[in-house]
């Protein structure tokens, strides 16, 4: 290959020697070194390499520019030599010997071929970035070369790897690393406003650095709404300066617009989303604008949801941002944040595999012959709790039967390109006639900006489908691919006996109910902001949009917290559609109209679409389980507060929550708590009754009881004793929910000869003691009776004397006897 010396080259005969010798190695090396094009063209002359060799890369635009730019080198074009794979796109020949390829289309082939027949090595890039995918893929690939290939070269590559872990993942292979080559960078922090919108401050970052430095200007932001609102608060700009926006959604001829280099007389401001951060050069780029955020999906295991997260970037993500600065000249950085938060934020991103869905990996293990994912070389192993959700998931939708084995659903699940439920909802359509519609369903909800960024899904197909650009023309490609792939199968030819059904919207809700049955929702309100879906989650939607006229939605996509997430994509569905189509799901039962006002049950009769209710009305012979499912729904909807708590009970609460302050062993009885086990303790309490009031007030005291364990209660009673005995023989209750801490009201007389301070916790805790006269009013609140005994006392027995002289008070009260009687009485 020709072109520049790279700082790649100066270590490329120590990785083929360590290739030569072994089949595994780790290649670290800084961005710019040219590892991403560079290393696996030169392996093509290896006597050990007479195949072709994979070169994974995180993204569909680094695939596409790295083929490229090593095409160019070789004077081909993509599909010579050198080659890319792409779910949108592909260019390979019969002479291709280099492919760069995602992972998901990697993922696709070594399921077909486990021995990879005809490959000699399999390059990692940006290993570090610990994606679902790349996670699974080097897993797969590092068994199927124990198992099948021993002369499989596996080559680890990355600039910020995580050496030592990866070091024993791979059997403790070869480190090769490189210097690279630095240009001089200044990193300058600016700050920012955490209450102010973050595209206006980036857009004055911008602005301010174009003015002050020379080269073309890359600014990183969270995502794609962001990327907007910020070339809006740009606002117009200098007339030598073109403004590219850079993400997954951008149009092939735009992303490469904003890769190459500018043309004579201006240069380039980017605004990029994270897919700028690795694997690509952004020629003629030498300052950068970092907003130290970035949005990742986090799933929310309760909720069954994908979230998008906007959070902090990591240190290893803000290393990588301003290294693009000064890779092609000396650059500047431009943080907006404060130098010491730096240090504060998380080291790396958290890799997928510990916080996503797994069932696309479960399946793709199960279909590998591995029924326990653990066992497979993950560098990190997946949660036993997230593949158990997985399994529930895929039994959910046919894919695996009750014993946990692939049925053949889920076997044509697994070949089609698409996570478990769009793959099921390909299938199901087919059977019923609508495959193509299912398919463009399937494309629009993965395939971003397709159509825009309308919460109206229909709205976002019917654009797409008359959109006529290069980006728009290879989505409908690949929506034809999947059609005529599910047209092959048995579901299809069952569903072709009725006829093919044309493209309509109806369609389209009905593909999404689909693939996501638990998130068709009713219209709660008149405003269409809030709804309520089958699976039981509460969602919300922009008053503005068009949807909020619709009665019913099949939602396709949301985010944000599970109990109000907000509605991202959706499609009107007819009601008579979904009750004709979700028939075998509604069920007519009992159940209770809860009042929190009262505390009780009305019992209804009703019919139910999961957590929807369709109709109700009274119930002639209701049923006593019913009532009390609805009582204990009632207390985890409302609160404890409803309960008829007594002080007793409210205050062995508070005693054991001041003992467990000492001992983290005993039981909570916080509020949390209570809720957290609230099907284990009040189902019994309301067995039988329909009002929370009628609830026996010993029986619930004993269930706190029981919640704490005889153990426990014990450890209780010790450190936070129920009442206090005074010298007098007398019992106070101690009040544990006084402000300051535990209390006790008693009369001065009954605490004579204590010349020791009460304490609690075991010595640990004054108890405060709020003296009182013999008549109960307040003389002294003390915490050190002593020196309340040889400080304020004689003032206090002075007054005293007057007020009540039939009773005692003593000079030295630490020396006298205690009483509750007057003198009189005494002598």
């Amino acid at each position: 290959m020709t072109g520049p010396a790279l700082p790649i080259h100066a270590v490329l005969p120590d990785l083929l020697v360590a290739l030569r010798d072994n089949t595994r190695a780790l290649l670290i090396a800084p961005p710019g070194a040219g590892k991403t094009t560079s290393v696996a063209p030169a392996l093509l002359g290896q006597p050990w390499c007479d195949g072709q060799v994979l070169l994974l890369v995180p993204r569909r635009l680094a695939a596409r520019a790295a083929a490229e730019f090593m095409s160019r080198q070789l004077s081909e074009q993509p599909g010579g030599t050198i080659g890319y794979q792409t779910r949108l796109d592909s260019r390979t020949g019969q002479a291709t010997r280099v492919v760069v390829m995602t992972h998901g289309v990697f993922l696709a082939r070594i399921q077909a071929d486990p021995e990879l027949a005809g490959i000699s090595a399999v390059l990692f890039d940006e290993v570090h970035e610990r994606s679902l995918d790349n996670d699974l893929a080097l897993a797969l690939t590092l068994d199927a070369a124990a198992a099948l290939r021993d002369d499989l070269r596996i080559l680890a590559m990355s600039a910020t790897l995580d050496g030592e872990r990866f070091a024993r993942l791979l059997g403790d292979p070869p480190r090769i690393e490189s210097e690279g080559k630095s240009f001089p960078l200044t990193l300058r922090h600016l700050g920012r406003d955490p209450a102010g919108r973050i595209e206006p401050q980036v857009a004055a970052a911008c602005r301010r650095a174009l003015a002050e430095h020379p080269g073309s200007l890359l600014a990183f932001l969270p995502g794609v709404a962001e990327i907007e609102r910020t070339a809006d608060a740009l606002g117009s700009l200098p007339p030598d300066v073109v403004l590219h926006r850079l993400h997954g959604g951008v149009d092939p001829r735009d992303q490469r617009a904003a890769l190459a280099a500018p043309a004579s007389g201006t240069r380039k401001l980017v605004l990029a989303t994270s897919i700028a951060e690795t694997s690509v050069t952004l020629e003629d780029v030498a300052i950068v604008v970092d907003s130290g955020l970035a949005r990742r999906p986090r799933y929310d295991r309760g909720a069954g949801l994908t979230r998008l997260v906007t959070e902090r970037a990591s240190r290893a993500a803000a290393t990588q941002r301003a290294g693009r600065a000064a890779r092609q000249r000396p650059g500047v950085a431009l943080r907006l944040w404060e130098e010491a938060a730096t240090a504060a934020l998380p080291a790396h991103d958290p890799p997928e595999i510990l916080e996503a869905d797994l069932s696309s990996l479960l399946l793709t293990c199960l279909l590998w012959g591995e029924n326990d994912p653990s066992r497979l070389p993950f560098l990190d192993h997946p949660p036993a709790a997230a593949l158990d959700e997985a399994r529930r998931r895929l039994t959910a939708i046919g894919a695996i039967d009750a014993e946990g084995r692939v049925t053949a659903h889920g076997r044509a699940v697994a070949r089609l390109p698409l996570e478990p439920r769009l793959a099921h909802m390909l299938l199901e359509a087919a059977a019923r006639g609508f495959p193509q519609v299912a398919a463009e369903a399937a494309v629009l909800l993965t395939e971003r900006g397709l159509g825009g960024t309308d919460a109206d899904l229909e709205l976002r197909w019917r654009r797409w489908r008359s959109d006529r650009s290069p980006r728009a023309e290879a989505a409908r490609g690949l929506a034809k691919r999947w059609t005529q792939q599910v047209r092959s199968s048995r579901a299809e030819a069952e569903g072709r006996s009725r006829g093919a059904l044309e493209p309509t919207g109806s369609n389209l809700a009905l593909a999404v109910a689909l693939a996501f049955p638990d998130r068709v929702a009713r219209r709660r309100d008149p405003s269409g902001q809030r709804w309520q879906s089958v699976g039981g989650r509460g969602f919300r939607l922009d008053p503005a949009s068009s949807l909020a006229r619709a009665e019913w939605l099949a939602v396709a996509e949301v985010a944000g917290a599970a109990a109000g997430a907000r509605i991202l994509a959706a499609v009107e569905v007819d009601e008579v559609d979904t009750l004709t189509f979700f028939a075998d799901r509604i069920v007519t039962g009992h159940d209770g109209a809860f009042d929190p006002a009262t505390g009780a049950v009305t019992p209804t009769r009703s019919r139910r679409l999961g957590s929807i209710r369709l109709s109700t009305g009274p119930d002639p012979k209701p049923d006593p389980a019913a009532i009390e499912a609805a009582l204990v729904e009632g207390v985890r909807t409302y609160g404890l507060d409803l309960l008829p708590w007594t002080d007793g009970a409210r205050q062995l609460r508070a005693r054991a929550a001041f003992a467990r302050e000492h001992d983290p062993a005993i039981p909570s009885l916080d509020d949390q708590a209570l809720l957290d086990r609230l099907d284990e303790w009040l189902p019994p309490l309301v067995a039988g009754k329909r009002r929370l009031r009628d609830i026996d007030l010993g029986a619930l005291r004993q269930a706190l009881d029981n919640l704490l364990g005889y153990e426990a209660a014990r450890t209780v009673d010790r450190l936070a004793p129920p009442d206090f005995g005074s010298p007098a023989g007398s019992r106070h209750a101690i009040d544990y929910l006084a402000p300051g801490g535990p209390m006790v009201e008693v009369r001065a007389q009954a605490l004579f000869g204590l010349a020791q301070h009460p304490m609690l916790a075991g010595g640990r805790v004054p108890l405060t003691l709020a003296i009182t006269s013999p008549a109960g009013r307040p003389i002294q609140t003390s915490r050190d009776l002593p020196s309340f005994w040889a400080g304020s006392w004689r003032d206090v027995a002075k007054e005293m004397r007057g007020r009540y002289p039939r009773h005692p008070w003593p000079d030295d009260p630490a020396a006298a006897p205690p009483t509750l009687r007057t003198k009189r009485a005494s002598a």
